[in-house]
Parts: structure tokens; C-alpha cells; sequence
């Protein structure tokens, strides 16, 4: 599947926040599911910096001194441990042709819109990353995928493997009516 260009962009670096000020830049951000309205001020979430950086795409800057990828994956830990596996889950759902943004709050999360229905429809999927081999309790998982559903989204889980390629589980929630006709077990 071949993608559009993404837009040249040039922004100022606030906190772990790319900030745009050029009208023009932001529209074309807009239209293709990037950053958001604050106070009046546009910006790119770290893992969406870091995307356009890693793509060469953004030219960043803190008081004049460019800032490139390594330097914003510094400055955006300082703020949240799991900027990288946000990045690598938010850069496979773009590759894929996905558009992402900030989750709902369910620890590493985003949400993500049905290809081509980014504008036209409520997001489709919230997509949790998890490291591989870490350790989930399965009541705390099972809390996620029941809050999801509830909002009308599909849940997925996005494995993180020690080579940073995603992969992508989806859960749902099953309950098994009970068993009426089944006789006890007589020990």
C-alpha cells in the first residue's frame, strides 16, 4: 500500500510538547490525524513528534538548537516511561494506514479510526501496548477489555517483542451461560 508524502513540518519544543505555528502546517497536520488544540495552541503529542522525526519529516527546535530523534526520546521519557512503545505501536498503525491518537487512559493506549474513516467516524479500536514478558493480572485485563466494550470500541492488545515489531492480539469478552441440564458431579 503506498502512502502520501507526510507534510514537512517545523515546530517549537514546549515541555515534551511540538508546538506549530504556522497555520498552513497545522491544517495539513489536521486533515491526515495529527496533533491537537490546547488553549489555542497546536501540537503534536512525543509519540507523533518522534514519529515525523524518525521519518524526517519535522524539524524541531528548543531556543534555536535543532532537536533530533534521540533528543526528543530523551526529553519525552523525562515525562512518560512509555513514550517509546506508544511510538512503536502509533508507527505500525500508521505504516498499516491507521490513523492514532492519545488513548483513554488505560495505561499505554491509543485510539485508532478504521482506514480511510479518520474525520468521518468515532474511532473504531483502543490499542494497549504491552511489553513482551511483562505481566499483566488477568483481573486488571479483564477490566480494560469490559470498560472498552462498554464504550463501543473493539479492544486489542499490542504485544511489544524485544525487537520492536508489534503484534497485534484482539480480546474480547465472553460469558458462558450457565450449564442447566449438566447433573453434579458425585464424588
Amino acid at each position: 500500500m503506498e502512502q502520501e508524502a507526510e507534510p514537512q513540518v517545523e515546530g517549537e519544543l514546549s515541555r515534551d510538547l511540538a508546538i506549530i505555528s504556522d497555520d498552513s502546517m497545522r491544517h495539513e497536520l489536521e486533515t491526515r490525524g495529527y496533533g491537537e488544540v490546547d488553549k489555542k495552541r497546536f501540537y503534536l503529542r512525543p509519540f507523533e513528534s518522534l514519529y515525523l522525526l524518525f521519518y524526517g519529516r519535522l524539524k524541531l527546535a528548543k531556543s534555536g538548537k535543532a532537536i533530533g530523534f534521540e533528543s526528543m526520546l530523551q526529553v519525552a521519557r523525562k515525562y512518560d516511561d512509555d513514550v517509546l512503545t506508544k511510538f512503536l505501536i502509533y508507527r505500525d498503525l500508521r505504516i498499516r494506514g491507521y490513523v492514532a491518537k492519545e488513548g483513554f487512559g488505560f495505561g499505554t493506549d491509543l485510539r485508532a479510526y478504521d482506514r480511510g474513516r479518520f474525520g468521518e467516524k468515532a474511532s473504531k479500536y483502543v490499542v494497549f501496548g504491552l511489553k513482551e514478558g511483562t505481566q499483566e493480572k488477568i483481573g486488571a485485563l479483564q477490566k480494560k477489555v469490559a470498560k472498552i466494550t462498554q464504550m463501543g470500541k473493539e479492544p486489542i492488545i499490542a504485544v511489544i517483542e524485544r525487537r520492536g515489531e508489534v503484534i497485534y492480539y484482539k480480546v474480547s469478552r465472553i460469558e458462558f451461560p450457565p450449564n442447566k441440564t449438566a447433573e453434579p458431579a458425585v464424588f
